[in-house]
């Protein structure tokens, strides 16, 4: 198959159009974070920068830590970045971007998304870790694509409904993360779980300021849920996307995240720069 123009964009460079990213400047391990200055935060720990692309929000470092190539990138808030990120990330693998068609070998990516959240359960305290297991999508992106759930993934979410009152047209999605990298981030520190996804921070979070969300008190209902052990852990905006994108074209994803609210005891942190830093370095050490 040829892609045309008008469907594998590029940019003057030839590289794909929004990451501005050419298939040589990245590495098969790939950290994603939502804000562009995290990006420097974790290739400051790197032995060696050998490229660094910004176009927009997207901004790209990759490097050597401890003889691993890894590439950091941001990508902005929210699922809809996620989508322009996974497909231009499997572009750049998959894709032979002079040729515009599909490569023979297919590669398969690592991907770690380090990042913030809310936590759903009360126990847990701010400045938690949260290992994501699942994704809960309360988000749209998922629905555009023809990806087959399996039935683990379908059962769970069935548990989840009967137990969750979603607004009539909220239609949630589950993905799995994948297993064998979930295993390789488990220890004493991190708890572990099923991270619900967002399209936004305030109602879609059950947030009301001057405008009351349909789904006030749904972090409370998502934290009460409990199914064969599996609790829901916490509320953020882009793994749901990740988890079920990354699966669908080969790729493998997982989330880790550092509470920086407790929903439930209505609790914020004051500052986290030191406690983020420690999750760089477990993550970097690990993947």
């Amino acid at each position: 198959m040829r892609y045309p123009a008008t469907e594998l964009v590029l940019d003057g460079n030839g590289a794909v159009y929004h990451l501005g990213l050419l298939p040589q400047q990245l590495a098969d391990q790939i950290i994603l974070v939502g804000d562009q200055d995290r990006v420097q935060k974790i290739s400051r720990f790197f032995d060696k920068i050998e490229h660094q692309v910004q176009h927009r929000e997207f901004v790209s470092h990759t490097g050597w830590y401890q003889q691993k190539r890894i590439t950091v990138l941001s990508t902005g808030i929210g699922t809809d970045n996620i989508d322009i990120c996974i497909q231009e990330l499997d572009a750049l693998v998959n894709i032979d971007l002079i040729n515009r068609s599909d490569k023979t070998e297919k590669k398969s990516l690592e991907i770690v998304r380090i990042g913030t959240c809310g936590i759903l359960q009360p126990a847990l305290p701010v400045h938690s870790w949260i290992l994501s297991t699942h994704a809960l999508g309360l988000d749209n992106v998922a629905h555009f694509y023809p990806i087959e759930f399996n039935q683990e993934e379908q059962q769970l979410l069935a548990s989840i409904n009967k137990q969750v009152s979603f607004p009539k047209n909220i239609i949630p999605y589950l993905s799995a993360a994948d297993l064998n990298l979930v295993d390789r981030f488990r220890s004493e520190k991190v708890n572990t779980g099923i991270t619900v996804t967002s399209s936004g921070f305030y109602g879609p979070q059950g947030r009301s300021l001057r405008m009351e969300s349909k789904m006030r008190n749904i972090h409370l209902q998502l934290g009460a849920f409990e199914s064969k052990e599996q609790k829901i852990m916490n509320f953020e905006m882009e793994s749901s996307a990740i988890f079920a994108l990354g699966k669908a074209l080969g790729h493998k994803c997982t989330t880790l995240c550092l509470g920086v609210a407790n929903r439930p005891l209505e609790e914020f942190s004051t500052g986290i720069d030191k406690e983020m830093d420690a999750l760089i370095k477990y993550v970097l050490d690990r993947i």
